[in-house]
């Protein structure tokens, strides 16, 4: 049997762990241990359903026997396997940071037990998203997920939490409701809402009526994607959670609408319909959000405005119509979920060894805390670009399409990408040097925490002293530590994380593998390219 035919456990089992872990919620142990347990598991298998796509290509499998287009179909290919692997291995290690917080901290009692049981609701909404063959199903995974959010972004209840929370709510109901009413008209003026059915039925409608179905989708998943002017939601909204729901939020969420769109615009729409709108979109995003990031002296609200500022180079990669803008934007969606998780986790470890995640408070980390620093340091220049690592890699990729299509737009967003680059590598430079670099005292609004003696200083509930250095708990540092490796490890292996993503690029330029993989080998696919290399 074909090991994509298991493909559905992908979202079963985290909904099993969910149910599991809700009825454990007075036995903090054993939730940690099933939750953690199941999530390790449904890993284990995604990485084998990336194995599969790699030998085997794409395969789909129906959900209760029903025939395509009826019914519902999970594909497997190549991006959406890697697109599983990521963020379970981001999820994985953000739960485990979660529970050494919980454990250090004392949160053993409900409300806090539900973080399990929700967490893992999230998780399963977005392996959903990743594999669901029909817009439908797509808009459940978001649901799923969405739902689970708003739980998490207002754990403890506090005031500014509600009050982001509200806002999160407001904007994802418009984007859902969006997506639903989008869905609704493909379907009237379809009669099919199977994606691989919709990639041929799409190119006999009118061209009016296509480009308003593709602008109502964009518009859609670009609110999810938070890319420019739909973003500005996420830096409110995002910075006032839990550290762990912050991370896991900037890793996974924003990255599943821009999974949409790139589903979007290579299956369902094929061309460069709306190509130059895209640029402009893509260039603007990472201009603003970087802009916006300079003017923070709060780490979150400067890594939230990054976040939205590099969402505009994967838009940027998939507006050239081409594999390797395509291959370097699967690429650089791959390194962002997880240097972007990595630097959230990190701050989070700096608010609690400092007392503050405002850089007009701290001082003087680098000699307090060397690996702390060095958690920091790492992620923070692979996110800004530093060769050799794989934010250079990707960027270089994307800069090379742009060149290559060579149009006036693709050299203003190559000049925009080394821009914001830089601007980046400045921004997390001023992080380094006011948190880290200087001495506490020469802090604006210095943190009693880091004038302390260093015998007196303490991170928390649960923190232990060590002559001068106040440790803290080795599960989050840990954790930390693992998410920073594996964004070191895809620079070790950029090679083959570029071919594979190369050749799913080349796969869905074709479209011709997802199409027939759903609806069978007979299929005719309309516009498709035998050698997958543009459209």
């Amino acid at each position: 049997m074909n090991i994509a035919s298991f493909a559905p456990l992908a979202v079963v089992l985290p909904i099993l762990g969910a149910a599991l872990t809700f009825l454990l919620i007075r036995h903090s142990r054993a939730q940690r241990a099933v939750s953690i347990g199941l999530l390790s598991l449904t890993l284990a298998l995604e990485c084998l359903l990336l194995a599969s796509a790699w030998n085997g290509g794409t395969a789909a499998v129906t959900i209760g026997g029903w025939i395509p287009p009826f019914g519902i179909v999970m594909v497997v290919d190549q991006f959406s396997s890697l697109m599983l692997v990521v963020s379970s291995a981001v999820s994985l290690a953000v739960l485990v940071y979660a529970t050494g917080q919980g454990m250090a901290d004392g949160d053993r009692d409900a409300p806090v037990s539900i973080f399990h049981p929700t967490y893992l609701i999230l998780v399963a909404g977005v392996s959903n998203a990743f594999l669901s063959g029909d817009l439908f199903n797509l808009y459940v995974g978001f649901e799923i997920l969405l739902t689970a959010s708003y739980v998490l972004m207002t754990l403890g209840g506090t005031g500014p939490r509600i009050r982001a929370g509200v806002t999160y709510v407001v904007v994802s109901v418009v984007s859902s409701v969006l997506f639903l009413i989008a869905i609704a008209m493909v379907y009237g003026a379809t009669g099919t809402v199977n994606m691989a059915d919709l990639a041929i039925k799409l190119g006999e409608l009118d061209q009016g009526t296509k480009t308003l179905l593709h602008v109502m989708l964009l518009v859609a998943f670009g609110i999810k994607a938070a890319v420019f002017p739909l973003s500005f939601w996420l830096p409110d909204s995002y910075p006032t959670a839990p550290a762990p729901v912050t991370a896991v939020f900037a890793g996974l969420l924003t990255k599943v609408g821009v999974y949409a769109m790139v589903r979007t615009e290579t299956l369902l729409f094929p061309g460069d319909t709306l190509n130059t709108p895209l640029m402009v979109v893509a260039l603007l995003t990472m201009l603003v959000g970087i802009l916006g990031a300079l003017a923070q002296s709060d780490i979150k609200r400067l890594l939230s405005f990054t976040l939205v500022s590099h969402i505009g180079y994967m838009v940027f990669g998939l507006a050239m119509s081409s594999a390797v803008g395509l291959a370097a934007a699967v690429f650089y969606v791959a390194h962002h979920i997880t240097i972007q998780t990595s630097l959230f986790l990190v701050t989070g470890l700096i608010e609690r060894r400092g007392g503050s995640s405002s850089v007009d408070r701290l001082g003087g980390l680098a000699k307090l805390s060397p690996m702390l620093a060095l958690l920091f340091f790492i992620p923070g220049m692979n996110l800004a670009g530093i060769p050799p690592f794989s934010g250079f890699l990707g960027k270089v990729g994307l800069l090379q399409a742009g060149v290559e299509l060579g149009t006036p737009l693709a050299y203003a967003l190559v000049i925009g990408g080394v821009v914001t680059s830089l601007l980046t590598l400045l921004a997390i430079a001023r992080v380094w040097n006011r948190a880290f670099w200087r001495k506490p005292e020469d802090a604006e609004h210095p943190d009693p925490v880091l004038l302390a003696t260093p015998a007196a200083r303490v991170s928390g509930p649960g923190a232990k002293v060590n002559n001068t250095v106040t440790l803290l708990p080795r599960t989050m540092v840990g954790s930390t530590a693992a998410l920073v490796v594996l964004g070191v490890a895809l620079t070790v292996f950029a090679g083959p994380l570029f071919a594979l993503s190369d050749r799913a690029a080349r796969d869905m330029l074709d479209r011709t593998p997802y199409i027939q993989a759903v609806l069978g080998e007979g299929i005719a696919v309309p516009g498709a390219t035998a050698a997958g290399g543009g459209r």
